[in-house]
């Protein structure tokens, strides 16, 4: 579903990632990347998902909670998990430029935090960074040159 959720982001011009959240094998909430729809620099797809999850829930602890994102949270999207206390996180691709639960940053395991949480790399990563590569090839084709 995350992937899909990338597929249709990239269908509207927005980097290509989407993020689910489930809790008791149940999906709570979903979200894509729309900085561009909206000129925003929040609407990561993983802070849109932990915001639609909090409401679903309402509460701002998401405790019990498993995030899916097709790209390694970003240092924002990774202190929004850390502050809502999702349990687990999955991602599909790496991103050595602004990963920060594994390239770059490691904030799911920093014993300096109050919270720290077990995430599982590179689940699909191949789809996952075919749906970012072929975005990205896409708008290099299309640029002027």
């Amino acid at each position: 579903m995350a992937l899909d959720l990338a597929r249709q982001a990239a269908l509207r011009g927005e980097v290509p990632v989407g993020a689910v959240i489930v809790k008791d094998g149940q999906l709570i909430a979903s979200g894509a990347n729309a900085r561009e729809e909206f000129q925003d620099a929040l609407r990561h797809a993983e802070i849109d998902a932990i915001g639609a999850a909090c409401k679903q829930l309402g509460a701002w602890r998401l405790s019990g909670c498993t995030l899916y994102v097709t790209l390694e949270p970003c240092l924002m999207c990774a202190g929004a998990v850390h502050q809502a206390r999702i349990d687990r996180v999955v991602f599909g691709a790496f991103d050595p430029k602004a990963g920060a639960m594994g390239s770059l940053y490691q904030v799911h395991a920093d014993v300096r935090l109050n919270h720290r949480l077990p995430v599982t790399p590179g689940v699909l990563a191949t789809e996952c960074g075919e749906v970012l590569k072929a975005f990205f090839r896409a708008r290099r084709q299309d640029s002027p040159k």
